[in-house]
């Protein structure tokens, strides 16, 4: 069942990757993301209400929001920590590099949660898992190359390092994700809730620094519907993703593969919708992810 619903998440995921492409277009980025959180906030934030008024119905549904220890709520923020920064650099990059580009880079990530997964949970992959990862790999590396094409020199642009150190992150907060559901049992809706008060509290912080203070920015800001929809989106993935994660018999190195399927909806639709260049090219090295993966899930 677990693996359904990790692929259930990679669907929204494809969609939330999408929308937060048109979202970020002439925009600052920060504002955007700052947008996103607060509405992916106010989505759950009538659970944590009904939590706190009608707690029995509230069980029987099973999104009942649990009263937490201080220092349940510390780890919490680390999580939120960890993905403010891997959203910057994720959101920048993707203001500035092609969808088609971005999305295979950060396909790596299972990558880093498969070693973390091997040394941190002893989780044992077999033979063509193995294959599997490093066909994935493979195909980015083969992507990077497709992108100088476009004019983006891989080993001189920024926002290609930003693109890495998000995908380095966010697969370190996958790592962290199996120790607050299983360690901690925490449940999908209150670590949702928590999480997004504290990163939302983390981005003010930097919005008040970088882009209050300045008329010019505020103005030059766009809304777009699509705003509020990627926090929609996420919530509604990360959701299907920890309830995956409640299973005891889940292992985060496949999830994270699972997840990776959300880049045939970017690659192959975000591609037709933003007009990008060379996708039928992109297709060979999104057939080698798409290998890799199937690679992992079915070996």
């Amino acid at each position: 069942m677990w693996m359904y619903l990790g692929l259930l998440a990679a669907l929204f995921l494809g969609l939330h990757n999408l929308c937060k492409k048109h979202a970020v277009q002439g925009n600052e980025v920060f504002p955007v993301l700052f947008g996103t959180i607060i509405s992916g906030f106010l989505f759950v934030l009538p659970v944590y209400i009904g939590s706190a008024f009608f707690k029995e119905f509230m069980i029987d549904i099973q999104l009942y929001i649990t009263d937490l220890p201080l220092k349940t709520h510390g780890f919490i923020f680390i999580k939120s920590a960890i993905m403010a920064a891997s959203w910057v650099l994720a959101y920048q990059a993707l203001k500035h590099l092609p969808i088609t580009i971005v999305t295979p880079i950060r396909s790596a990530g299972p990558f880093f949660t498969f070693i973390g997964a091997i040394t941190i949970y002893q989780e044992k992959p077999n033979f063509w898992q193995w294959i599997g990862f490093f066909l994935i790999i493979i195909s980015v590396m083969l992507y990077s190359k497709i992108g100088k094409k476009e004019g983006i020199n891989f080993t001189k642009n920024k926002w290609i390092f930003a693109i890495i150190g998000a995908t380095f992150l966010g697969a370190s907060s996958g790592l962290y994700d199996k120790f607050l559901i299983q360690s901690l049992a925490l449940n999908p809706q209150t670590l949702q809730f928590w999480f997004s008060f504290y990163t939302m509290l983390i981005l003010l912080i930097i919005l008040t620094v970088t882009w209050f203070p300045y008329a010019e920015k505020r103005n030059a800001f766009k809304w777009r519907w699509t705003i509020p929809l990627v926090g929609i989106l996420l919530v509604v993935a990360d959701y299907f993703y920890f309830k995956a994660l409640q299973d005891p018999d889940a292992l985060i190195m496949l999830l994270s593969a699972i997840k990776r399927s959300q880049i045939i909806i970017a690659v192959v639709v975000g591609g037709l919708l933003f007009k990008e260049q060379n996708k039928r090219k992109k297709l060979i090295p999104l057939a080698g992810i798409m290998a890799g993966v199937f690679l992992i899930l079915y070996s």
